[in-house]
C-alpha cells in the first residue's frame, strides 16, 4: 500500500532542506532563492519502527524490510500560483496524487535568508498557500459542474451529483476549504473527491521550521500561532529545525539520539512527520518474521486477516485458510515463535479476525 506525502510551502522556508534530510540524500537542491525546486523530487522513505529491530534480534534474518512512504517535494508556491504566477499550475498534478500534505511554515528569523513576502508571518503564509489550493479546486469543480449539467439531462447519477457539486462550488468560492464542507459524508461528495482528488480536502500536517534555540524550547511565538490555527482546522503541528535534521543525517543512530536528547527532544521532526502521516491515514503495520526477512506490512486499521494477507500476495486472500498470530509483545518477551507457541500465545484466527497493530503473522492458504 503506497502512502504519499507532498511537501508544500512558500519559497525559502526550509522545504527542500527538510526533503534532503527526509530522504537522507542531497537530491533536492537547497538554495537561497525561489523556484530552485522545479521538477518535483520524489523519494521512498522507510517508516521508522523500533519493533523491527527487536524482532530481528530474535530471528536474525538476512534482511529487514520497513514499510515505506513516498515523499514528494513540490516547487515553492507564491501568491497567484493558481493563476499562473511563479511556476503556476505545474505543482497541481503532483499534489493531487498524494494523500497527506506536509505544509512547511517558516517560524524562524534570519536576515540572511530572504522571505518572498518581506517578513515572518506564518498565518499569512499559511493563508497564501491554502487559498491557492482552494482556487485550484474551484477550477476543477467548475468544470465538473458544467459537465454534470449536460449529463444530468439523461443521466440520473449525474443529476444526483449536481446539487452537491454546486453546493461545494459555492462553499469554495467563499474561500472555505473542501475539508470544512458540511456534506463531506455524502456519498456524492465522496465520489467527487475520489475523482477530483480535491487539494483542500487532504489531511494536513504543519511543519514549523524553527531555529535551534526554539527547538530546545519546544517552539516560539510563531509556532504558537500555527498551533492555534491548526487546532481550529483539526490539523497536526510538528516542530522541527530543518538545519538540525540535515545534520542528523550523517550521524549513526545512537549518535543522533544522543544529539536529540541533549536538545531535550525525544524524536526527530522527520520521524514525527512520518509517524503522523501514517496515523493520519489510519494505517498500521503487521509483521512477518522469518530467517529470510523480518518485514513490516502496511494495512488500514480494522483490516481483516484475508485482506491483510492480500498485501503480501492476492493468492493469500483467495486461498485463505487460517492466520497464525502472535502479539508483538508476546513474541519478544518469550523469545520467538517456538517459545510463544509453547506458552500458548500462538493463536489460529479465521476470516473475521481484525488484525491488530504489531501482530506477527503467518498465513495458511490453499494454492
Amino acid at each position: 500500500m503506497g502512502l504519499g506525502v507532498g511537501i508544500v510551502g512558500l519559497p525559502n522556508i526550509g522545504k527542500s532542506t527538510t526533503f534532503n534530510a527526509l530522504t537522507k540524500a542531497q537530491n533536492a537542491e537547497a538554495q537561497n532563492y525561489p523556484f530552485c525546486t522545479i521538477e518535483p523530487n520524489k523519494a521512498v522513505v522507510p517508516v521508522p519502527d523500533k519493533r523491527l529491530d527487536a524482532l530481528a534480534k530474535i530471528v536474525d534474518p538476512e534482511k529487514i524490510q520497513h514499510s515505506t512512504i513516498d515523499f514528494v517535494d513540490i516547487a515553492g508556491l507564491v501568491k497567484g500560483a493558481s493563476k499562473g504566477e511563479g511556476l503556476g499550475n505545474q505543482f497541481l498534478s503532483n499534489i493531487r496524487e498524494v494523500e497527506v500534505i506536509l505544509h512547511m511554515v517558516r517560524c524562524f528569523e534570519d536576515e540572511n535568508v530572504v522571505h518572498v513576502e518581506g517578513g515572518i508571518d506564518p498565518l499569512r503564509d499559511i493563508e497564501i498557500i491554502e487559498t491557492e489550493l482552494i482556487y485550484a479546486d474551484i477550477t476543477q469543480v467548475e468544470k465538473k459542474c458544467d459537465k454534470l449539467k449536460k449529463e444530468s439531462k439523461f443521466d440520473k447519477i449525474a443529476a444526483a451529483k449536481l446539487p452537491i457539486a454546486q453546493a461545494l462550488l459555492a462553499h469554495l468560492e467563499d474561500l472555505k476549504s473542501a475539508s470544512s464542507f458540511e456534506d463531506r459524508d455524502d456519498e456524492n461528495f465522496i465520489d467527487l473527491d475520489r475523482e477530483l482528488r480535491l487539494l483542500s480536502n487532504k489531511s494536513i500536517i504543519y511543519g514549523t521550521n524553527v531555529d535551534e534555540d526554539s527547538l530546545a524550547d519546544g517552539g516560539n511565538k510563531y509556532v504558537d500561532l500555527v498551533k492555534e490555527h491548526a487546532n481550529s482546522v483539526n490539523a497536526d503541528v510538528i516542530v522541527l529545525c530543518a538545519k538540525i535534521e540535515e545534520e542528523l543525517v550523517g550521524l549513526e543512530d545512537d549518535e543522533a539520539q544522543e544529539f536529540l536528547t541533549d536538545l531535550g527532544v525525544e524524536e526527530s521532526g522527520l520521524e514525527q512527520i512520518i509517524h503522523k502521516a501514517f496515523d493520519k491515514l489510519g494505517l498500521q503495520s503487521y509483521f512477518t518474521a522469518g530467517k529470510m526477512e523480518v518485514r513490516a506490512w502496511t494495512i488500514k486499521k480494522e483490516t481483516k486477516a484475508p485482506q491483510a494477507a492480500a498485501v503480501i500476495h492476492n493468492d493469500f486472500e483467495k486461498g485463505f485458510i487460517k492466520a497464525e498470530v502472535i502479539a508483538f509483545e508476546d513474541f519478544v518477551s518469550l523469545g520467538g515463535e517456538a517459545k510463544a507457541k509453547e506458552a500458548g500465545k500462538l493463536r489460529l484466527e479465521g476470516k473475521d479476525y481484525v488484525v491488530k497493530d504489531g501482530d506477527v503473522m503467518h498465513f495458511r492458504f490453499n494454492n
